[in-house]
């Protein structure tokens, strides 16, 4: 717009003087005692170029006065270019695995004067990465400014620093400090809460987190049913008496509660607290609905009161799957509970046949030790030694 505006001026003047020129004028100024006369054309070039000249007169002085203004931002923007470069460089060294040049890069840009957070933020995660634990913490202390943004990226790293030394509890301690600074629902935050209630053993919480990522699809549905499943496996552990587990057990949903591994923990825990009858309808239940090896070898280490009904239900499955390992060292565990020694012999020896297990010759040597056989029962025992180690 300026060039066009110089131009259409340009236009105007050639067209002034030409019809000046065609119609003879002039123009008299008076200065007593002096009289000057001059054309009208030539007054109208001496008038526009006094203006000219007047202008570029004032742009001048302006220029000279804003130098130093000028100055100071070419120098400004100088720094900032270089600080652009240095942050190319430290994020490329850091994404590639070069700690030590991402430090250094970022320490360049700080001693440029940038009183950002993001420099001091990857001078301390590469810090973290080389295990320089006062120097990260010293940038992080730096890092401290009353910027949201920055204040977020700097609990966020010291949550994720806390999380890699196993200091969960000083991990939520943080990501309270973020919530409290006013920022909720971060899916972030709610990431490293996961995994700090994780670290923790606080279940009940990591499916409550869970429930919260789900809902903002930050978690697809086969990690979530990986997580809550690892969650329900760490209740079931975490109980210290038949009462606490089996209240726990009639929260878990059955789709859970049928699955190999919650079902065998399950199990265990409830044959350790004296719960054989409702590990057995929980087996029984969850063998109907999936068939699993390690599972049923759990069948034969239920003592219920009606130990024949037990053997009639194993030998049922056993039509289906004559070939299971597990399946014949059950009926092998129940037989010798009943004191059949012949058929215990006989499942135990088959067991073997098809996966040779410590569990398998040790009961075989408890068999033998029944059996008045003592030197079969130490070669037993001495096998199921040698593949416990091995």
């Amino acid at each position: 717009m300026k060039y066009l505006a110089w131009i259409l001026g340009l236009f105007v003047a050639a067209a002034a003087i030409a019809i000046t020129s065609r119609f003879p004028a002039y123009v008299l100024l008076v200065y007593p005692p002096y009289r000057i006369e001059v054309s009208f054309t030539l007054f109208v070039a001496l008038l526009l170029l006094g203006f000219l000249a007047v202008y570029w007169l004032v742009r001048l002085v302006v220029g000279v006065f804003q130098l130093p203004a000028y100055v100071k931002k070419f120098r400004h923007d100088r720094v900032q270019a270089r600080i652009r470069k240095l942050l190319d460089e430290e994020l490329g060294a850091y994404f590639e695995g070069r700690y030590a040049d991402s430090e250094k890069a970022a320490t360049r840009a700080m001693k440029l004067g940038d009183t950002s957070g993001f420099h001091r933020i990857i001078a301390a995660r590469s810090a973290h990465e080389l295990r320089e634990y006062r120097k990260r913490d010293a940038y992080l202390s730096d890092a401290q400014d009353n910027k949201a943004g920055d204040s977020t990226l700097r609990l966020m790293t010291t949550g994720k620093f806390l999380l890699d030394q196993h200091d969960a509890r000083g991990a939520l301690d943080t990501l309270q400090e973020l919530r409290d600074s006013g920022v909720t629902g971060h899916v972030g935050a709610l990431a490293l809460e996961l995994k700090a209630h994780q670290q923790a053993g606080n279940w009940d919480e990591v499916l409550n987190v869970l429930y919260q990522l789900e809902k903002r699809g930050a978690v697809d549905a086969t990690q979530a049913s990986h997580l809550r499943q690892q969650a329900w496996l760490g209740k079931i552990r975490q109980q210290n008496d038949l009462t606490g587990l089996t209240r726990c057990l009639k929260n878990i949903p059955a789709e859970f509660k049928r699955r190999g591994k919650i079902a065998a923990a399950a199990a265990r825990a409830l044959i350790q607290f004296g719960g054989d009858s409702i590990a057995l309808q929980l087996l029984t239940d969850s063998l109907n609905a999936q068939w699993d090896s390690e599972l049923v070898a759990l069948y034969g280490d239920c003592k219920s009161g009606d130990v024949v009904a037990q053997i009639k239900q194993a030998e049922k499955w056993l039509a289906q799957n004559s070939q299971d390992a597990g399946l014949l060292l059950a009926l092998g565990k129940l037989c010798l509970h009943q004191q059949i020694w012949g058929k215990a012999q006989n499942y135990l020896d088959a067991s073997i046949s098809i996966s040779p297990s410590h569990a398998a010759y040790a009961a075989l040597g408890d068999l033998a030790e029944r059996m008045g056989k003592p030197g079969e029962a130490l070669k037993y025992r001495q096998q199921a030694l040698r593949i416990k180690e091995g």
